[in-house]
This record gives structure tokens, sequence and C-alpha cells, in this order.
């Protein structure tokens, strides 16, 4: 509970309907994706501007109250969950365009601005963010530059960090910094912008970003394969990416077909049952490439490694074929899955597919498991469905062992414990697997120095 000198101070800064005490409150604002732990904060602040942001930081120092960022709160690593009475920090209110600037093709926004808004902003001027997830009208700008959130055209655009040429935090101290300033060339020593995408909330927080935005794109189809052995994945994925440009390969497994169809009431796409479906998708700009995908697809049936498929012969089919694909994660949520979100490099896929299904098989042998991912970038999401009859504690306990294992393997794979995800509470514990105790230290000095009493995210990415 917050002390009534602490109450009066936030409110002096934010007015009193910006401070939510309510049990309901604190519960929606305290907890992100995860089922793992409660909400407990103290309470939810909602600041309006840069300047409130930073006198909430310098009164938190003063009083040594513990920061949670809140964004969207889409995560699904624990990273914006507040269970041990920190102050959440939630930016829904700076959702404003702040500038657009036509001739650099750039627009400044508040952190609290949805992916979906943007999105939209930017196809309103003719352009395109391609930036794009499940959680796109929900998760918030600030979020998916605290976790370099991916989602499934990094194949073709890259990851969040590839279009923020700027941004304005306010660091764990209650320090204001301007990074870059939207610049495109600036070799001025250390960009300390790239440090805090990816920070996951522990060195300050994010209030404005400057996001670089693309062309529209062309017109798009999309395939979607029926592949039966999992290794084979990647032959297709050579395959095509080899003659077209590819803006996304994504893959599935048929048990995740067959709970969306299930539950979302979606088409199969084809009546060929097989264990795995791979999602394509490239630019058509003449028939021609069309042709040429389609000869593809002929080569992969005579090569044994693709069963059956179909493409898209109008935009509406390619919003349904995608639905399979981005309707996976939501559809999931009542199984209260356990999420492993990792990567290798593409060269070594096909290896390290068939270790972590075999492993996966001998310890798992009773329980539905969920593959789908953005193998086109090398992410795998391995999805664990919660038993009716076992807890959360039980279930929870049982998952983490096999992490423990998987972990092993990407050490040996050299691959990264969280892909897209980020580390948050639940894979701190698994960090050490991705990076040396050299660079974990490194990691910790760099947040004492920008937060140097740590009352920025405690205990999120290391302790």
């Amino acid at each position: 509970m917050l002390p009534q000198r602490i109450i009066e101070q936030l409110i002096a800064i934010v007015g009193e309907s910006r401070l939510l005490l309510e049990a309901d409150d604190l519960k929606r604002f305290g907890v992100d994706r995860t089922t793992l732990w409660q909400a407990a904060p103290c309470g939810v602040v909602l600041p309006g501007t840069v300047e409130e942001v930073q006198s909430i930081v310098r009164l938190a120092n003063q009083c040594n109250l513990a920061i949670v960022p809140s964004g969207g709160r889409t995560g699904l690593s624990g990273g914006a969950v507040a269970k041990d009475g920190e102050l959440v920090v939630a930016l829904d209110r700076m959702n404003q365009v702040i500038e657009f600037n036509p001739m650099d093709r750039s627009v400044t926004v508040g952190a609290g601005m949805t992916t979906g808004q943007l999105q939209q902003f930017a196809e309103e001027q003719g352009l395109f963010y391609p930036v794009d997830f499940a959680s796109s009208g929900s998760s918030q700008v600030g979020g998916n530059i605290a976790t370099n959130a991916g989602g499934i055209k990094v194949i073709k655009y890259g990851m969040t960090r590839n279009w923020v040429v700027g941004l304005k935090v306010v660091n764990g101290a209650g320090d204001v910094f301007e990074l870059n300033k939207g610049l495109a060339k600036n070799n001025t020593g250390y960009d300390l912008r790239h440090l805090f995408i990816g920070s996951e909330g522990t060195l300050g927080l994010i209030c404005e970003a400057t996001i670089q935005l693309a062309r529209a794109p062309l017109e798009s189809s999309v395939m979607v394969l029926g592949i039966e052995n999992f290794t084979e994945i990647v032959d297709v994925l050579a395959c095509f990416s080899h003659d077209l440009d590819l803006s996304a390969f994504e893959f599935f497994s048929q048990l995740a077909l067959e709970k969306v169809v299930a539950h979302r009431g979606h088409a199969v796409p084809f009546q060929t049952e097989t264990a795995f479906y791979a999602l394509l998708e490239f630019e058509h700009s003449s028939p021609e490439i069309v042709d040429k995908a389609m000869a593809l697809f002929e080569h992969c049936l005579d090569k044994g490694w693709v069963m059956d498929g179909v493409i898209s012969q109008s935009l509406s089919q390619a919003k349904n074929l995608w639905k399979l694909r981005e309707d996976i994660s939501e559809t999931l949520w009542q199984w209260q899955p356990y999420k492993n979100d990792i990567s290798v490099r593409i060269s070594r896929m096909a290896d390290f597919l068939g270790e972590v299904d075999q492993l996966v098989m001998e310890q798992y042998p009773d329980f539905e498991i969920i593959w789908y991912g953005h193998i086109g970038d090398g992410n795998l999401h391995l999805n664990i469905l919660k038993p009716e009859l076992l807890s959360v504690d039980q279930f929870h306990n049982k998952c983490v062992n096999v992490s423990t294992d998987i972990g092993q393997l990407l050490a040996k794979y050299e691959g990264s414990v969280s892909a897209e995800h980020g580390v948050g509470l639940l894979k701190k514990d698994y960090l050490h697997y991705s990076r040396s105790a050299v660079e974990i230290d490194m990691m910790r000095s760099i947040k004492r120095a920008f937060d140097p009493n740590h009352i920025m995210n405690p205990g999120k990415l290391f302790d």
C-alpha cells in the first residue's frame, strides 16, 4: 500500500483520476500474458507527458520505490509483471502522433500508441510500418521497442530495432535523453538508442519514438504447403528463398491447425492432412513471379518435400490463409501453455529441429505439443499445453526441467533462449545458455550506469 504522502505527491504530478489504487485496476495493470505470477503492485500511475514521467521517476528515487513500465501488457515472459509492491507506470495516455515528416518518411509517436494505430497512420500516408504480429491491436510501440519485437515479416523487414531512428527516454535516475534524433547517419560514438531497444524497461522508460516508415508493399500472394517431415521445412525454405524475395515464411503443426479450425471456425487449406504446414508470402510485380512460385512448388513436390499446397487467388483468400497462422497464439491461451521462444541460425536449423523434436517427444509423451513459428528467421515457438488435471504450479514444475534441457541444446547450437519475447521473469534462469558470464556482468554494469538506485523493473532480465 502506498503511503499517503506518496499518494499526494503522485496526484500532484498527474491528477487524482490518473492514480489508480482499486483492486481491479491493480490486477489489470499488474500482469502481462503470463499466468505464473499474481499481480501485486502498490498503485498504477498514468502520466501524459515526458515531464510527468520524469517527475514520477525522480519521486520513485527519493522514496526508494520500484517501477514497472507497462505498455499493452501483451508480453509473454513476465517482463511487465508487478508482483512485489512496485508502482506500475502505464503509458496508455501518451499515444499521439507528435510529428510526421514525409520527406524523411518518419513519424514520431508517443510510446503508448498501439502497433495497429501506427500501421493505420502509415497506411493513411501511403506508407507502411512492417513490424506486425497477432497482438498489434493492443501491443504498444514502447513495449515493442523495449522487447525488440519481431513478428511475421522479420525475414524481409527485420526486427523493431531496424525501424527505430530516434528515442526520447527517461532513465532510472530521472534524466531525459534524446537519442539519435531521427538521423540516418550519426557516427558519434556509442549509440545509446540501441541499449534501450530490447532493455525490457530495466534502464528507463521509453516515452517517444521516431519510427522510419517503408514504401507501401505491392500486392502479395500467400501459399500454404503441406509438409510431412519436420526437417524438410528447411529444404522448402531454402528452395523458395533462393529464387523469390519472401516477405514471410511461417510454419505450424497439424495439431495447431486442428485447434485453430475447431475454435475459430476457419477452413482447412486443403484436404490432404500433413504433420506440418509452411505459410509463405511474396510480393508479385508480374505474372512471371507467380509462375516461378508454382514452378518451385512443383519442384518441391517432385523432391517429396511437399505433399500438397494452395496459393491465394484473391486478397480475401490471402487474409484467410494468414488467419490459420496468426490465430494460433490467441487460440492456445485457454490451455495456459508453457512457451519456449527459441532460435538458431538458419544454417543449423535442420539438425537442431531433429534434436529438439526428439527431446520433446521423450520428455512429454503424454502432453499436447504445439509447434509454430517464424522459421524463415530461425525462430521456433514450442507450446506445451497444460493438462486439465494438473495445477499451474505442477505443470510449470514439469516444464522447467525440459527448459533446462532445451537451454543446454541451444548452447550447443549457439542459439537463443528468447528469440523475440524477451527474458523478463520467465527466462532469466536460462540467460546463461545464450550469454556468457562476462556479457551478463557487463549488462549489470550498464544497468547501474542508467539506473543507479535499481528502481527500474527490478528482478527482470537478471537479479
